[in-house]
Order: structure tokens, then C-alpha cells, then sequence
């Protein structure tokens, strides 16, 4: 680096000025990550051993000094409630699910208030104050309940902030504020009883009580403060990144007889800002993921130098699956919310899927398929529970909706893991949550240390794993509230106020944090993302309940020291770094658009001389064709397939399917890819075509071989029923059928079968003879001629074959809608090029396969369509011009033959690949 860094400076500080008094010094940092890469600062300064100083955070500084704990969010929630109901009247009460809706913001302000230590009651009557007037037209006898309530909770609130600081000071636990309201309550005989020597370094916005303790240890002339500010930035009093530290410099009476340290002047110094603007999120780490690759192949894959700073954290997942191999040792430091923690979606999935199973009344445990699979699908749960077995044994067996006992009866294999996950919640919340607990532990256990990956997925689970543990103490003292839907409420509001804290080792590769963790450090080479208007600088948003004229009125900070505070942070980063790389979205549209940050355009507008800024956007890669159809030549194995197929049998279904898409014919009949088992919820189509089959099958199976009469259908009417629900079972498994869509196909495929009857009754009552010969048969044929490589077996399942008034029917069922125009044909060239004529080239491969048999009679061949009933039997016709003719004769049997020999032609020529139909 062309200038030493920060810490660097201050190391060499510190030994010069207290190599004496090492033992009595406290150096404070804005936070603790700084300690470990001052330690090595001082490490590499000194040749000797010595002990080090002690260096702490102001948080915990402050803490030192109050004498109090710091309680954590999730635990003040509780807390907080504790307080909330010991002070408000039984009838007033709010469940803990509405309660920390309001709870969570007010508790902000809160900390707000104590940590600018302002008076409270003075605050919060503003607060009520301003409330009434909002009501003040509304005269008192006309106020309703709701207006009373709204207005007694503002009136509440100076005696909900008094209990919770009493019962917690009680305790000797703190919020932050309530810590640093305490401290400087305590700082005289803080100072009284300490010998020691404090050195401040690296701030930039303090609150009334840093400044009043940091000012008080300097007038008793006990400390000393470092700041890091670069002059461009201070003396210009319009830049907000030296807003805070202008106000300190001409306030602070230390600064009368003090000079100001440090001013630095390293921003002018030379550098390469790079701008890039990308599209969406995922670009822009897919992006970092490339300069990291590029940087580590010139830099050895030394990345030492190297930090990514995220300016929205919901980055973070994708960057890491974004970085490259040579990226060995990584150290992410930054607050991650628990939204989006992938153990934090397992346990709202477990609770979605124990709750639905509980509120299902009058069944017992019945769970949701989806939400069984959801489980064991999920990452964190997939690799150790070997239930492959299981969600096969699901979905080809249909089952929607699955009860505790048969789902311990279909996982054969015992494991640990699944029985926790499965194991009902009929019990108390305490048990609940132990079981929770166990499975985050159980996953624990799995994961590995030493990989990087599985670090990052340990913090996830422990994360959760301690909001888990203190829900188990709050329920185990208030065994009064013991409702699963309630637990699951109070899951959701506490899980929101938990943070991830990763570890990793700050001092070896690349740094991933946050804005905030980047204080004090400085990098040579700095990417930064989503630098948004929006995310970098956060915006304008505010979650408080303090509107902002009573903010600036008691000088508490606002958006615009907010702003502030993220421009010192930007400009900070930029201060020493040789090589800047800017990511924007620069999408407009959409839920993820974004605007480029004004900071960008600070940048192009007060540009140093010696900036190098260059802007660049990145398009994703986008093909120029925007699909390329799949060709699969066909080799010596394949053709050798297609010879085997033809041995055993071409079925008129797989010719169709290669006129409709060669590929799918490769797929499914070459390569014997069938399609994977799912569960049908709703019944499908073909589900139902199958139900329809089967149920005529088995009704009219007992007449085969002799004539038909009125009373044989009139016997088949008291079946129906019967019939179709055991076809259901069989083809449909387990699947639900007496409910919703399912209950509908049920009553279709009655309905269906009914009318069918019914016609079939009609012509027989108007003097039809039929006799039936075959049902569901399957018929094969050779098909020999001198141009195919070897004779080829047509081989089919036909539907129906019947003797109706001395001539031969094929009968094909089809429960969608045909038309006699979908089997008539005007001219026999090009049958085979046209997918349209797929149900002409299925009834005459039936034809042929029967013509044998027909013992002389005339044969016609045609379809029954379900959804064209009124149009009775549709007959295969042969209409060149005017005459129409529907007799299935040798003449149109050789027509038909020739073009299925060009077919099959094309399908065994070698130099003709399998080509993909896009359309």
C-alpha cells in the first residue's frame, strides 16, 4: 500500500506513547472484529515479546463501566412482555402475537431515547400529545372504543418504558440504550476507581452518551481519541461523511487547547474506480465472483488484501455460490437476518406441516403430501434421512394426504432423524420445542468443520437453535400459554429479531462483511454491491413510532445522520484502496429495480484528479439463438435398438410420437426413459381415459362371444358405481377421490360411462345386433417389405373389436373431443408428415393388425369420443372428392401401408438424425 493503513498508524502510536504503560491501557474500537487485526498490527511492530493492551468495543467498554449484561433481542422480547402484562388490566391484555408487533419498533425507540440520553417522560407525552390532537375534532362523548384504546396505549407508554428499565436494572440486565444511560450515571466512580489509561480510535457518529463519557475521560486528561477522517472530506461542509466529525472538532471543548488527530490526506491519492452497472442481484455476484477469480490468478490466490462488502445482505447466499475455487479460506463478518436462514425455513416448514396435520379435525394426524416432501427434501435434511425409498413409495402410490401410522409403516429403514421430524406435536409446546431443538442438534452433528460451506450452514443452524432453546425457558414459565398455533405466532415474531453471527478466521483470505464491520479496516483492493439509492445509502425508511419533527427537535438522529453515517462508511472504504469496483442494478422494471446510488454520482461529479473512474455494464450472457433444437445422430447402437423394437413390436402410439417429435420417441422408446413418478393430485386426463377403459372392460367383459341385449346394458347401469370407484383405486392408489376436483372426475367418469350405456342401449333397442369379440386384446401383424432393413411388428392394445349388423368395428375410446374431420382423409400423400392424422394412422395400424381375422367380412375402424357422444361411433373415412367411402378394403389398406413404409424408413435411415419439433 502507498500509505499505511489506520491500524497500522495506531500501533505504532500506541508503542511509542505507552510502551511503558502497555498493561494500563484499554483501547477502544467501534467493534470487536478491529481487535483482532490491531493485535496484528501490534505483532508485526514489535520483535520482542510484550503483553497487549487491553482492546475492547465501546459496547463492551460501556457495559464495564454500567456494571450491567446485555441482554439480547430475543430475550427483551420476552421480557418486555413479562412487564407488558404485570402493568396492564387482564381485559386489556394483547396476546404475545400482537404484542410484539408494536413492541419491536417501540423497543427501539426505547434505546433511542436512553442512548441520546434524553428524558423520557418528556418524549413520550409529546408522543400522547400529538395523538390527541390527531383526534381532536372527534368530541369526547362521540370517541368509540377504538379511538379510547388507541389513545390509552400512547398514554401507556412513559409507564411501559419505566417498568421494563426498573425490572430489568433489577435483574442487572440492559437493553443498549439502558446501558449507556446507566454508564453515565455511573461515570464518576467509574473514574475515581480506575488507575488506567484509555485510548479511543477509529469513530465517527457518537450518541449524547459517547460523547459525554468519551469528553469526560479527556478533560480528566485519561484518554485520548483517534478519529480517521481524510481533510477533502472534513473541510468541505456540505459532504456529509464529515458531517459528524465537523460537529466534534467545533463543539467539543478538548478541541479549544487539542489538536485534531487524525486528519489524513489519503483520497486524492491515486485510484481505479470501476462502476459497474449489471442486471438484478445475481448478477452482481456472479460479477464479484469473476474479479475475485481474476485478482487471485494475478495475486497467487492471495486475497489477503481483498474485501467484499455487501450493501444488502441478501446477497450473501449467492456470492458464496458464486466465488471461485481458488477462494480457500473466507471470513464473513455481518449481521444476517434470519429470513432467509435456511434452518429457519426448515422449522417454519416443520411447523406448517405438524399444524395442518393438528387442524384437520375429526382425522387423525393427517399430513399433507407436499409438505412431507418439503421436509424431506430440504437440504439440511435430504442428505441425512434416506428417504428416497419413501417419496418413491409416495408417489407412485398417490398418496395426497398421509396419516402418522402409514408413514412410519412406509419408512422401512429406522433413523434417528426422521422419527424426530415426523413425531406428533399433540403434545405440550416445552415438548414441541425440545423436539426442535433436537433435530437442529441432530443436523449439527452432521456437519462438518473443516469445510467452508458447512461452516457457513453451522452458523444458520445454531442461529436458530438459540432463539429455540430461550422460546423453551419463556414457555417453560408460562405453561399457560399452550397452544400450537400460538407457539407457532410467537416463532414468527421471535425468529424476525434474530440475528446470524458467522465466525471465520479475520486475519487469512477474503473478507465478506457488512457496511457497518468495515470501520476502522482498510483493503487495497474493495468490491462493494448493491450500491443502490435504497441500499447504499439505506433511504428514508424508519422504523419508529417518534415522527421526525420531534427528532430534530430533540436532536435525535434521522435519515439524514443515517445518510451520514453510510457516506462516512463509503468514503472510508474508498480512503485508501487502490482499486475500487462499484455494483450496481441498473434493472428500472421489476421487484428487484434499482436506481444508481447518489454516491456514484458524487463521485463523477467532485472527481479527484487522480480518479481513474470508468463505467461498464454488464449484460448476462444472452444466446443469439434462443434455442437450438436437439439432434441426436443415429449410430450403430441405435440402430441396432430400432432392429429390437421392431422385433418386439412398433405400437401405433410410438409411430405417432415420432411424426409428432422424433426426440421424445428417442427418449421414451430408444433410450427407455419413462417419465419420473409424481403424485397426481388432481386426476389427470389420462388417469381418467384409464378409469373410463377399465370400468367398460370389466362391465361388458361376461358378454364376449354372444349377441348383446337391452338387458345385459340394464344389468351394467346397477354397476357403475361400483366399478368406477374400484377403477379409481386401482389405477389412482391412495389418492383422495371423495373431495374437491377429484370428487368432480368421480362423478365424470360416471357420468361418462352412463351415457355410453345409454347409447349402447338406444341402438340396440333400433334393432343393432352386436356381438362382442374382443376388449382391451392385444393384435400384432408383421409388416414385410423389400425397403426395410428387416419386417417390422406392429403390435397394439386394442380398445374394442365388435360384430355390429355383419360387420367387423374397431372401436378406439378417446375421452377428449374428435370430430369426423379428425378421421377423414382427402388424400393419402403426406399422411405420415402431418401429427394431425395421428388418430387415422392409430385405427388403421389397428385395422391391419385384425385384418387377418375378419374371415371376409367388410371392416370399419373408427373412434368413440366421450366429449362427442351425441355423435355416436366416427368411422374412418376415405373422401378424395365427392364420394366418401368407409369401408376398410385391400385398396386402402395398400394406400395406408406405403406411407407407414416411408415412415419407418425415415425412422431406420442412418443418415436421418432424430431432430427436435420446437413447436
Amino acid at each position: 500500500m502507498s500509505k499505511p493503513t489506520f491500524l497500522h498508524k495506531l500501533a505504532q502510536e500506541i508503542l511509542k506513547s505507552h510502551s511503558n504503560t502497555l498493561l494500563d491501557l484499554v483501547v477502544i474500537l467501534p467493534n470487536k472484529r478491529a481487535k483482532v487485526f490491531l493485535l496484528a498490527e501490534l505483532k508485526k511492530s514489535v520483535s520482542d515479546n510484550i503483553f497487549a493492551p487491553n482492546i475492547i468495543s465501546i459496547e463492551d467498554f460501556i457495559q464495564d463501566i454500567a456494571g450491567i449484561r446485555s441482554i439480547d433481542s430475543v430475550e427483551l422480547l420476552f421480557e418486555f412482555y413479562n412487564v407488558y402484562l404485570s402493568v396492564t388490566e387482564k381485559e386489556q391484555q394483547e396476546s404475545f402475537e400482537s404484542f410484539a408487533n408494536w413492541a419491536k419498533t417501540l423497543l427501539q425507540d426505547f434505546n433511542e431515547i436512553d442512548r441520546y440520553l434524553l428524558e423520557p417522560n418528556k418524549i413520550l407525552k409529546y408522543l400522547e400529545n400529538i395523538k390527541e390532537i390527531e383526534h381532536w375534532a372527534v368530541a369526547v362523548e362521540k370517541r368509540t372504543d377504538l379511538i379510547d384504546n388507541y389513545l390509552r396505549f400512547w398514554k401507556k407508554l412513559p409507564e411501559y418504558y419505566h417498568a421494563l428499565y426498573t425490572y430489568l436494572l433489577d435483574k442487572g440486565l440492559g437493553y443498549q440504550g439502558l446501558i449507556y444511560r446507566e454508564a453515565v450515571q455511573n461515570l464518576n466512580h467509574f473514574s475515581e476507581n480506575n488507575n488506567q489509561q484509555f485510548l479511543f480510535a477509529g469513530f465517527n457518529a457518537l450518541n449524547q452518551a459517547e460523547e459525554k463519557i468519551i469528553q469526560h475521560l479527556l478533560a480528566l486528561d485519561v484518554a485520548k481519541i483517534y478519529w480517521d477522517i481524510d481533510e477533502t472530506l472534513l473541510h468541505d461542509t456540505f459532504h456529509d461523511a464529515g458531517l459528524f466529525q465537523r460537529k466534534f472538532k467545533s463543539e467539543w471543548i478538548h478541541y479549544k487547547t487539542h489538536p485534531y488527530e487524525w486528519i489524513v490526506n489519503d483520497f486524492t491519492e491515486a485510484k481505479n474506480i470501476h462502476v459497474i452497472a449489471t442486471s438484478k442481484s445475481i448478477g452482481q455476484a456472479k460479477i464479484t465472483g469473476s474479479i475475485i477469480e481474476k485478482y487471485a490468478a494475478e495475486n497467487n490466490a492471495n486475497l489477503q488484501n481483498v474485501a467484499v462488502v455487501l450493501g444488502e445482505e441478501n446477497l450473501l447466499l449467492p456470492l458464496l455460490h458464486a466465488l471461485p475455487e481458488s477462494v480457500n479460506a473466507l471470513n464473513i463478518t455481518m449481521g444476517f437476518s434470519s429470513k432467509n436462514n435456511p434452518a429457519q425455513l426448515l422449522i417454519a416448514k416443520l411447523f406448517k406441516l405438524h399444524t395442518n396435520a393438528l387442524s384437520r379435525n375429526g382425522e387423525s394426524y393427517v399430513m399433507y403430501y407436499k409438505d412431507v416432501m418439503d421436509i424431506l427434501t430440504h437440504p439440511l435434511i435430504e442428505p441425512y434421512v434416506n428417504a428416497s425409498g419413501l417419496v418413491n413409495k409416495i408417489n407412485k402410490n398417490n398418496y395426497t394426504f398421509i396419516t402418522h401410522k402409514k408413514i412410519t409403516e412406509l419408512q422401512a429403514e429406522s433413523n434417528v432423524l426422521f422419527e424426530m421430524l415426523f413425531r406428533k406435536w399433540n403434545t405440550t409446546s416445552v415438548t414441541v420445542l425440545e423436539n426442535l431443538s433436537q433435530i437442529l442438534l441432530q443436523i449439527k452433528a452432521h456437519l462438518s468443520h473443516d469445510n467452508e460451506e458447512e461452516k457457513i450452514t453451522n452458523a444458520f443452524v445454531y442461529s436458530v437453535y438459540k432463539v429455540i432453546n430461550k422460546m423453551i425457558t419463556y414457555f417453560e414459565n408460562h405453561t399457560n400459554i399452550d397452544d400450537i398455533k400460538t407457539l407457532q405466532a410467537i416463532y414468527k415474531q421471535v425468529i424476525d429479531v434474530a440475528d446470524v453471527s458467522f465466525e471465520g478466521e479475520p486475519l487469512s483470505g477474503l473478507q465478506i462483511m457488512g457496511v457497518l464491520e468495515s470501520r476502522v479496516l482498510d483493503f487495497e483492493t474493495v468490491i462493494i454491491t448493491s450500491v443502490n439509492e435504497g441500499k447504499f445509502p439505506a433511504g428514508k425508511s424508519t422504523n419508529s413510532f417518534i415522527p421526525y419533527d420531534v427528532k430534530k427537535e430533540y436532536e435525535l438522529p434521522t435519515y439524514k445522520e443515517k445518510d451520514a453515517i453510510y457516506t462516512y462508511h463509503f468514503y472510508h472504504l474508498l480512503q485508501r484502496a487502490k482499486n475500487i469496483y462499484l455494483l450496481y442494478n441498473a434493472d428500472s422494471e421489476g421487484f428487484d429495480a434499482g436506481e444508481k446510488s447518489r454516491f456514484i454520482t458524487q463521485l463523477e461529479v467532485e472527481k479527484q484528479p487522480n480518479h481513474n473512474l470508468t463505467f461498464q455494464y454488464f449484460n448476462p450472457d444472452v444466446p443469439t439463438i434462443a434455442y437450438q433444437p436437439m439432434l441426436v445422430p443415429k449410430t450403430d447402437s441405435v440402430i441396432d435398438r430400432l432392429k429390437e423394437i421392431a422385433s418386439n413390436g412398433f405400437s401405433p402410439s410410438s409411430l405417432t410420437t415420432y411424426i409428432r417429435n422424433p426426440i421424445q420417441f428417442y427418449m421414451q422408446r430408444v433410450l427407455r426413459i419413462s417419465e419420473t413418478d409424481e403424485v397426481e393430485e388432481n386426476v389427470a386426463v389420462n388417469t381418467l381415459g384409464t378409469i373410463i377403459h377399465g370400468t367398460l372392460e370389466e362391465l361388458y367383459k361376461p358378454f364376449i362371444g354372444r349377441l348383446l341385449t337391452t338387458a345385459d346394458i340394464e344389468s351394467c347401469f346397477q354397476k357403475i358405481d361400483a366399478e368406477v370407484l374400484h377403477q379409481f383405486k386401482e389405477v389412482y392408489k391412495e389418492g383422495e377421490i371423495k373431495k374437491g376436483r377429484n370428487l368432480l372426475a368421480f362423478e365424470v367418469a360416471k357420468r361418462n360411462v352412463y351415457n355410453f350405456l345409454k347409447l349402447e342401449k338406444a341402438a340396440l333397442e333400433n334393432g343393432d345386433q352386436v356381438q362382442i369379440i374382443a376388449l382391451e386384446q392385444t393384435y400384432e401383424r408383421l409388416l414385410e417389405d423389400n425397403r426395410l432393413p428387416i419386417p417390422v411388428l406392429i403390435k397394439g392394445n386394442v380398445d374394442r373389436i365388435e360384430l355390429r349388423n355383419g360387420k367387423i368395428r374397431i372401436i378406439d375410446y378417446k375421452t377428449g373431443k374428435v370430430e369426423q374431420k379428425n378421421v377423414t382423409l382427402k388424400d393419402w400423400k403426406g399422411l405420415t408428415e402431418d401429427i394431425k392424422n395421428d388418430k387415422i394412422i392409430q385405427i388403421l395400424a389397428y385395422a391391419f393388425m385384425f385384418e387377418k381375422e375378419t374371415k371376409g367380412l367388410e371392416m370399419e375402424a373408427g373412434i368413440i369420443s366421450f366429449k362427442n357422444l351425441n355423435a355416436g361411433f366416427l368411422p374412418f373415412t376415405f373422401k378424395p372428392e365427392k364420394e366418401a367411402q368407409s369401408v376398410i378394403n385391400a385398396e386402402v389398406m395398400k394406400a395406408y401401408l406405403e406411407e407407414i413404409v416411408v415412415l419407418l424408413q425415415t425412422i431406420f435411415n442412418q443418415d436421418i438424425a432424430f431432430e427436435e419439433k420446437t413447436n
